[in-house]
């Protein structure tokens, strides 16, 4: 997903037609020149920031510029890289997708093609060898280790539909034109002719690339280890609230691997998920169609069916007891009432939005009567849960 430049690799347009790399599964190599690149880009950002800082001090141009960039990078690899071009959650109008390969290009986050490659490669082989940032190898290997010390093969069959946009083949094929054009030669022009040339070096370039790389490496690592899993109980992605805030709602990373084709990964109202409110933005101008989204219903189903994994895991930690089965009969038909609640209200949703569309005589009633009984089931459900819990503590 990530790299420096990887002028090697981004020529295979022209060269080798795109042809894919039949070994698909990483091997140890170090690439120097991606090490090279974090080190020179951290100790400019780290120390020679502070000196600057310290010695120049810094103005309303440098911090705006630093500010815009900051901003403008991860955005389009959020909005345009991830949900846009590996998951094809929405469509987006072409002038939107150049800016987001512009600004995704001075991220130095390879180009969308392979990005959008490897990333649905994570998806489908997650946890496996073939898994590019597996986090069973490791929190450093998932968090930066896999871009310093291992060669990922790129089998770019798994992006055709990504090959026919000319756009994205453009960015692929000069990736490193775009990336030094866009990452390091537009933020020192503008530092140029603000009179802050070596401000914009080291904030506008060498900080932001750091603190940007950063926050991302954590989506591969600390959201693969920490947080909840309220989606799907086995899986290592995790929502972590944390992670969320610093990339721009990338952080609730079990809803999105059990949902990956959603536009929206902070599915609830208090999720904070600015990539998903700009996209929304974007529908609202006309300049994005198309989002996809699931159902509540499914949504609640796979919360419930995550629950009902997390109390039967418990039940079967628990050894011999009088009320053991009592408590496995009441827990399964408890789940059966519910789920049964839940697709009853669905249908009967589905049925008013039908009877509104055919100004017909609406099953409103029906849509708040099972509404009330599904929510009064789920606190049974809940209560009975923590009884669980606390029998198994006991």
């Amino acid at each position: 997903m990530f790299l420096a430049l990887g002028v090697k690799d981004t020529y295979t347009l022209t060269e080798r037609g795109l042809m894919s790399e039949t070994n698909q599964v990483p091997f140890k190599k170090i690439i120097w020149r991606n090490i090279i690149f974090f080190v020179v880009t951290t100790f400019l950002g780290i120390v020679g920031g502070a000196i600057y800082l310290f010695t120049h001090g810094l103005s309303i141009s440098e911090l705006l510029l630093f500010a815009f960039f900051t901003l403008a990078t991860p955005l389009s690899i959020t909005m345009g890289y991830h949900r846009l071009f590996a998951h094809m959650s929405y469509k987006a109008n072409p002038i939107v997708q150049f800016l987001f390969l512009f600004f995704g290009a001075a991220a130095f986050q390879q180009s969308a093609l392979k990005w959008a490659s490897q990333h649905r490669v994570h998806h489908q082989f997650v946890d496996t060898e073939r898994d590019p940032y597996s986090i069973k190898k490791g929190f450093f290997y998932a968090h930066i280790g896999w871009l310093m010390f291992w060669y990922h093969p790129v089998d770019y069959k798994n992006v055709g539909d990504l090959k026919r946009n000319f756009l994205i083949r453009n960015q692929h094929e000069y990736y490193p034109l775009w990336a030094i054009g866009a990452g390091i030669l537009t933020p020192l022009l503008i530092g140029a002719l603000t009179g802050h040339l070596l401000g914009a070096l080291l904030f506008a370039v060498c900080a932001r690339i750091t603190l940007v790389y950063h926050g991302t490496f954590c989506i591969n690592s600390v959201c693969h280890m920490f947080g909840k899993a309220t989606y799907d109980i086995y899986s290592t992605a995790k929502d972590h609230w944390l992670a969320a805030l610093i990339t721009f709602g990338e952080g609730y990373h079990n809803y999105h691997h059990h949902f990956p084709i959603d536009y929206r990964n902070g599915v609830r109202w208090y999720h904070w998920d600015p990539t998903k409110w700009l996209i929304t933005i974007l529908a609202w101008m006309g300049l994005a169609t198309d989002l996809k989204t699931i159902s509540k219903y499914k949504i609640l189903a796979a919360r419930l069916r995550a629950k009902h994994q997390s109390v039967e895991d418990v039940l079967k930690g628990i050894e011999e007891h009088p009320k053991l089965e009592l408590l496995r009969e009441k827990v399964k038909a408890h789940y059966e009432h519910l789920k049964n609640t839940l697709a009853e209200w669905e249908h009967h949703a589905v049925e008013y939005q039908s009877a509104i569309r055919g100004k017909m005589e609406s099953s409103k009633e029906k849509v708040y009567e099972t509404r009330r009984r599904f929510k009064q089931g789920l606190k049974e459900w809940q209560a009975l849960s923590s009884q669980i819990l606390q029998f198994a503590k006991a």
